[in-house]
């Protein structure tokens, strides 16, 4: 037998890297490298970060995977800093210069009005290099590809959106500033609209993510600090239990979610965690009326 035939196979727990994304990396990149340290192929991110953009970024591992779409619809918050005077092709500092203005003279209570009014249940109409799908087609390669792509608003909730500083300087004035904000609100849509409000132009000069639902940057691995002493930032249970309300049931009752069979409903608002008596993390389920559904299931095939 040949010595590769012999090697013991590295197998690779299930749960959750949560990785503090470098800029000028997409989102894909961290999940090649951490594909690449850890050695497996079962790595996917919940909700992409812009190359310009760092911070948190979560990874699911093996069956842990099967969170991410339900992470991604959690709450985010954001550390950004936007830059008024100018306005650009794809509402950040790496886009083209569309227009620019002198913002030297713009208000500071004018800001704060502006800012209220992107503050709440708004319509926001995303950016044209977004990865929204038109047609089936991302938004963003549309563009590239020389289309012109008009999205439609949608509603977002920004429940926070707080000026930190503001700095001035020539015709330009920089906003650092603090938003939290539901699934699918792109701060740069935040920074070309208060900038056009203003009538000077805006975009997002720089980003970092410090929350995805409640994995802050508390807990964030280097990819370096990663390659360094490869493991998991939680364990499959422990994601699920951090992330999700909890629901306990006996062994009878995890058998039967597992073969399909709805339980009585538990009473819990959402998706929650199901959980065996020996702590395991069954399923992801969900009440239906009077009963309980899987939505995801966990335990191994």
């Amino acid at each position: 037998m040949s010595p590769a035939a012999t090697k013991q196979r590295v197998t690779v727990p299930p749960g959750l890297v949560v990785v503090d994304k470098p800029d000028g990396m997409t989102s894909h990149d961290v999940v090649a490298r951490v594909r690449r340290i850890l050695g497996t192929r079962k790595v996917g991110h919940a909700g992409t970060l812009d190359p310009m953009a760092t911070g948190v970024l979560v990874l699911g591992i093996e069956r842990a995977t099967k969170l991410l779409g339900h992470l991604a619809l959690d709450t985010k918050a954001y550390l950004a800093t936007i830059r008024l005077g100018a306005a650009t092709t794809t509402d950040d500092a790496q886009g083209e210069e569309l227009s620019s203005a002198d913002a030297s003279g713009v208000a500071d209570e004018a800001i704060a009005a502006g800012i209220a009014k992107l503050t709440g249940h708004i319509q926001q109409v995303p950016s044209a290099v977004s990865a929204v799908k038109v047609d089936g087609k991302r938004a963003y390669a549309r563009v590239r590809a020389g289309e012109t792509v008009e999205l439609p608003p949608r509603p977002v909730e920004v429940s926070r959106f707080d000026l930190l500083g503001t700095r001035r300087e020539g015709e330009v004035a920089e906003l650092d500033v603090m938003v939290e904000c539901s699934s699918g609100t792109y701060v740069r849509a935040l920074a070309r609209d208060l900038g056009a409000d203003l009538g000077v132009g805006g975009h997002l000069a720089a980003l970092r993510r410090t929350r995805v639902g409640p994995f802050d940057l508390r807990v964030v691995t280097t990819l370096d600090q990663l390659a360094e002493a490869p493991g998991l930032s939680l364990s499959l249970d422990d994601a699920v239990a951090k992330a999700f309300p909890r629901r306990d049931v006996d062994v009878r009752s995890a058998a039967a979610l597992l073969r399909g069979q709805q339980l009585p409903a538990a009473g819990i608002t959402g998706t929650y965690g199901v959980f065996d008596p020996a702590g395991h993390a069954v399923a992801l389920a969900v009440d239906e009326g009077e009963a309980a559904r899987s939505l995801v299931v966990l335990t191994p095939a």
